[in-house]
């Protein structure tokens, strides 16, 4: 498995998780120069792009879906080959399995975590 996301679980509305996504197999060399990208993936819906964060080189330039604007953030650790997503004031909107790529999706797709809101 290229990319192994982790950190869902079950939170109330407006608590927080960190999700975070390693990817041990792949060089550095792959790594560094890639966007990186959050999805999820709620039921019955299309997998969607949430959060992308540049390379490093370029300054790491992060963006994010309106949906989530505010409330998450996307950083990255090259060294380790780990992106994080930081999500707080969760919403039950937010339930979805969350997944990490490539700003492409080019990367075989890993197992995905299960983040669920719910009081």
């Amino acid at each position: 498995v290229q990319l192994q996301a982790s950190g869902g679980g079950l939170v109330q509305p407006g608590g927080s998780l960190r999700l975070s996504c390693k990817a041990p197999r792949m060089i550095t060399s792959v790594f560094n120069p890639y966007t990186m990208a959050w999805y999820r993936q709620a039921p019955g819906k299309q997998r969607e792009l949430v959060a992308r964060i540049g390379p490093v080189s370029g300054g790491a330039i992060t963006n994010y879906a309106d949906s989530v604007k505010g409330r998450f953030t996307i950083s990255r650790d090259n060294s380790g080959k780990m992106v994080y997503l930081q999500m707080t004031t969760l919403k039950p909107e937010d339930t979805a399995v969350y997944y990490c790529n490539n700003d492409q999706g080019s990367v075989a797709w890993g197992q995905g975590t299960q983040v669920t809101v719910s009081s």
